[in-house]
């Protein structure tokens, strides 16, 4: 008796594909955020924002505070400067919860209600998976109000340390205030993927001039362009006003390979108003060290499930379906599904079933869908998927034998379709150790090694796994008529082996998924370097380093 779910992984932007270390987190997230149309709680001005962000713990499921951005003072669109940076565990689900608090109540332990603007749940993997690593969600909290909007941008950071001292000075800038200069300062951007922006830096203001010298700021050198020296970097001119209204005085782009060839003299921009056709000087030098990074994102396109003994009406049944809690087929299916899910765009997965006889005729099928329609077998989430699988179980009569050659190769001609690194095929397979067609089954694996699939095995009961070990090829790569398997694709873990003492089924499957899941990544960068694909993700250029000094102290004048 056995449940299976494929899943298919479409390659998210990776800047470079590099081994994921075993033990030490797989990558470093770094989350910025922005609000649109928040509430306004000042009288007479607008809304202070600051957000707060929250994660929970596995164990106990308590919030605890991650970190704080500053506050922005009257505005109700705030772009936050400061940034988040949260180890990335593909194989956990890391829950987060966003708080936008009006700053009246900071740094009170307790927000007052007057000052709460909204919040905001989600996972890390749920940005991680987002088209451009891009989430744009309403905030909710206060019953019968528009709370706005909130957008969380992820992205992977690289492993540089080094930083750059720069200062910029400005030259002739527009006049903006009706009774003074300009009281000037500069807000830096670096580009992304899909065309938009993400704030990195904001100087000080600088009052009443037009001639402004900046004071010189150390940057870390990712924060500009995270490895990429000809990433574009935007830089926008304003005028400060007291309200949160600040006037618009230009622009200009650079890059950081342009930037860092100011290091012993002034580069010159020229700032460009577009709706004024206007330039005006600006000076710049810097200095900088090269690095590389790499981004392993992936985003879950689709899977399906599919289940196989025991009458599930009777407790001894391992498809027991008691009103009080999960079936181990259940709890590992949601363990898995709640992660991966967080990678799929539409939530929709076909969810297909086999080693049952059918009505009305009683036929034995290893290929059915689980809702009954073979049109549209798609379930809507983890949630629809298992409550297919309870239904199927009243309609239809569990059968063996226990074949798993026919949902490995289901899955395996759909992937064979695609080679090119643009998608990723997950299999899950749950069983309670039977399998009926050994011999098939390993040729299916040889096979499907050379695809950009990888098949996670979950035994359940109290049977001996040996056939699944053997699957495994951790020992031994697994071979078939002589012919080894191209990669280790199969990871099996035994659910005994994660079954909480104290019945703490949340924790149970937390450990699970974080096993099972664990290999993925790895698996994924192994079939991408075997076949030469290259990331999508704007490269990296080899010639032309800029000097390597850690540091560079600058010098400028106007």
């Amino acid at each position: 008796m056995s449940t299976v779910m494929s899943g298919l992984v479409n390659m998210a932007s990776l800047a470079d594909f590099e081994p994921l270390a075993a033990v030490i987190p797989a990558t470093k997230v770094e989350i910025t955020v922005s609000c649109r149309n928040l509430l306004d709680r000042d009288t007479f001005s607008k809304s202070d924002p600051i957000c707060v962000l929250y994660t929970q713990t596995v164990a106990n499921r308590d919030w605890r505070e991650f970190g704080r951005t500053e506050v922005i003072d009257n505005t109700l669109n705030p772009d936050f400067v400061h940034k988040f940076i949260i180890d990335y565990f593909f194989e956990e689900r890391q829950n987060l919860r966003f708080d936008l608090v009006n700053s009246a109540s900071i740094p009170a332990v307790c927000v007052c209600f007057q000052d709460f603007l909204g919040q905001m749940y989600c996972t890390l993997g749920e940005v991680v998976g987002s088209q451009g690593s891009r989430m744009e969600r309403s905030l909710v909290g206060i019953p019968g109000k528009n709370c706005g909007t909130i957008i969380v941008k992820a992205e992977e950071l690289g492993n540089c340390r080094e930083s750059v001292l720069m200062q910029f000075c400005g030259n002739k800038l527009d006049k903006k205030d009706f009774f003074g200069k300009s009281d000037p300062f500069l807000v830096f951007y670096r580009s992304n993927e899909d065309g938009t922006f993400t704030i990195c830096h904001k100087t000080e203001v600088v009052k009443n001039t037009l001639d402004p010298v900046w004071q010189a700021f150390k940057i870390p050198v990712r924060a500009l362009c995270n490895g990429d020296y000809d990433r574009s970097i935007k830089i926008e001119v304003y005028d400060w006003d007291r309200d949160g209204g600040h006037d618009y005085i230009g622009e200009f782009s650079t890059s950081y390979r342009e930037l860092s060839k100011g290091q012993s003299q002034f580069t010159v921009w020229e700032v460009l108003n577009p709706k004024k056709k206007k330039k005006k000087k600006k000076y710049l030098n810097s200095g900088t060290k090269y690095f590389h990074s790499y981004l392993n994102a992936f985003l879950i396109h689709a899977f399906s499930a599919l289940f196989m003994a025991g009458n599930p009406s009777q407790p001894t049944s391992l498809h027991y379906m008691s009103p009080y809690h999960l079936n181990a087929y259940a709890l590992a299916l949601r363990a898995v599904g709640e992660i991966i899910q967080d990678y799929d765009s539409d939530k929709l997965f076909p969810a297909l079933g086999f080693g049952a006889k059918l009505p009305p005729d009683g036929h034995v099928s290893h290929e059915f869908p689980l809702n009954g329609n073979p049109e549209n077998p798609y379930c809507s989430g983890i949630e629809g998927v298992l409550e297919a699988y309870y239904q199927s179980l009243k309609s239809v009569r569990l059968y063996g034998p226990t074949y798993f050659s026919p949902v490995i190769n289901h899955v395996a001609r759909y992937a064979s379709l695609v080679k090119d690194g643009s998608e990723y095929f997950i299999l899950l397979i749950i069983s309670d150790g039977v399998i009926s067609d050994m011999a098939q089954t390993k040729e299916s694996i040889v096979n499907a090694s050379s695809l950009p699939m990888s098949i996670i095995i979950v035994g359940v009961g109290p049977a001996e796994f040996d056939e699944m070990i053997e699957l495994d090829g951790d020992e031994v790569r697994i071979s078939s008529r002589g012919r080894f398997a191209e990669r280790d694709i199969v990871q099996f873990v035994p659910f005994r082996d994660y079954i909480d003492p104290r019945g703490n089924h949340i924790l149970s499957m937390a450990r699970l998924a974080k096993d099972v899941l664990a290999e993925i990544p790895d698996q994924f960068l192994q079939y991408m370097r075997s076949r030469c694909i290259k990331p999508q993700h704007l490269s990296h250029s080899s010639s032309s380093k800029p000097p390597s000094t850690l540091v560079h102290p600058l010098q400028t004048q106007i």
